[in-house]
């Protein structure tokens, strides 16, 4: 497919080369006797600026040369007298595409507030800070697959409608056909679901984590990547009811094994954003710090290059749950008071502000914490020899706490099924779960790696709405 895309144009700078280039006008400025245009046409946070003469065209073209209009332009590459590009394009001929009436186009040239943006979510994507966004968003989605194929793992599809619930939680999306004005009951009262197209109770899933378990138990190392959903009523920064999951599985593999495989999994995530998005990082970072430049210096972020070598460089710090129980129970924060949630000790379910505090305060590098107490954790992670807790890890991050969650699986059919039993999962629904600790049944492990937490590191944003294309939250679906 042959067509100049501005960031192939801005790295050739192929001075006196005839060109046509096709984009979105981000602004037009001038004066009577010519105009100067920033043209994006999405592949790169450059503009090129097209120069075109008043002499050569009509006023009937000029005046649909809008911020957010399509035109395609044609001309030659020339040096650029003005400062930040090499070249720009000395327009010859200009047509205009598609037109972009001003008084009605919401994404004007001046400062827009992210929550209005996010209710234009479908034109969004024209401002530089967005476009910036979703280009590393998709560097990353590619890291991603290029990091488990370069290690021998297989891509998994697992199911997105399911009849279990991974977590236990029971806040999941249910999916149905039967008429909502006239459910089918039973005998005793409830929803019939045999009268349903599945035959049963479906739900869309939380996780293809127990799927993924069964593949590992035949393939050794898949990965899944893939939409999951939750139906949790949380009006925040960090949720969403709709965000996409990466969760390796891996059979013969140990808790250790899991923590090694997390950081050099997320050192290789940070470092391919570094080494292929720099352009769009030095943009989203000088952002960051216009935003905050009115802040007290204390209050202000790390800088968001700055943060993700911290993160790339540094080896992770590995301590229990019980050592960082200990350690927040005894810091000044616990003792004054300043912990929004008091750690009174062991059993405390650590709050987002306990893990930032682990990370930027006490060790000022990313934390995996260990063997979490059974009562807060899953079924399914493995039962430690004091049966108090499981060998599960968490691994910390500045500013946004928790970014992966994992475990050893509980390969031991009897105490799987015992621990099952004190959660109440029905084991009748979950034969096919238990077939893999019956037949060929081995250690193994993984974990799951919310994908908008990673993008919402790597870019700096403060609400996870801004790195998914369209965020879906309570009262919200639009799009």
């Amino acid at each position: 497919m042959k067509k100049n895309q501005i960031i192939d144009i801005l790295k050739s700078g192929q001075v006196g080369a005839e060109i046509t280039v096709k984009g979105w006008v981000r602004t037009r400025r001038g004066s009577k006797n010519v105009s100067f245009i920033a043209l994006n046409d999405g592949s790169t946070i450059n503009n090129l600026q097209v120069v075109a003469d008043a002499e050569n065209f009509s006023e009937e073209i000029l005046k649909h040369i809008n911020t957010g209009a399509a035109i395609a332009a044609t001309g030659k590459l020339v040096e650029s007298a003005g400062s930040g590009q090499s070249v720009e394009l000395q327009a010859e001929k200009i047509e205009i595409i598609g037109k972009a009436d001003p008084d009605k186009y919401p994404i004007q040239p001046k400062r827009h507030t992210l929550e209005f943006l996010r209710d234009v979510a479908h034109l969004r994507p024209r401002t530089a800070t967005y476009s910036a966004i979703f280009r590393i968003r998709h560097k990353l989605i590619f890291a991603i697959h290029n990091f488990f194929n370069e290690r021998g793992f297989y891509n998994i599809h697992t199911p997105i409608i399911t009849s279990s619930d991974a977590e236990g939680a029971g806040e999941m999306f249910r999916v149905t056909t039967l008429p909502m004005n006239d459910l089918p009951k039973t005998e005793e009262g409830g929803i019939d679901y045999s009268e349903d197209f599945f035959g049963k109770s479906t739900n869309l899933t939380v996780s293809g984590q127990l799927e993924g378990e069964l593949f590992a138990m035949a393939m050794s190392r898949i990965y899944t990547f893939g939409p999951t959903f939750r139906a949790e009523n949380s009006n925040t920064s960090r949720h969403l009811a709709e965000f996409w999951m990466i969760e390796p599985e891996v059979a013969f593999f140990d808790l250790n094994d899991n923590m090694d495989l997390a950081e050099e999994f997320l050192q290789y995530l940070i470092r391919y954003a570094l080494d292929n998005c720099m352009d769009d990082l030095q943009f989203l970072s000088k952002r960051l710090q216009d935003e905050e430049k009115n802040k007290p210096a204390d209050q202000r972020s790390m800088e968001l290059i700055e943060k993700l070598k911290f993160v790339a460089d540094n080896e992770f710090v590995r301590l229990t749950y019980t050592e960082a129980i200990d350690i927040l129970k005894n810091s000044k924060q616990n003792k004054k008071g300043k912990f929004q949630y008091p750690i009174e000790g062991f059993g405390t379910d650590l709050q987002s502000e306990h893990e930032r505090y682990l990370v930027e305060k006490k060790f000022q590098k990313p934390v995996i914490l260990t063997d979490y107490p059974k009562e807060i954790k899953a079924f399914y992670m493995r039962m430690n020899d004091d049966n108090q807790t499981v060998a599960a890890m968490d691994v910390l991050f500045p500013q946004i706490g928790e970014i992966i969650g994992g475990s050893q699986r509980e390969e031991r059919l009897e105490v799987l099924e015992s621990r099952m039993a004190e959660m109440n999962i029905p084991a009748d629904e979950m034969q096919w779960y238990l077939d893999t600790r019956r037949f060929g049944g081995c250690q193994h492990a993984g974990f799951g790696l919310g994908f908008e937490r990673l993008v919402q590191f790597v870019t700096g944003m403060g609400n996870i709405r801004d790195v998914i294309p369209f965020p879906r939250t309570p009262k919200n679906c639009e799009f």
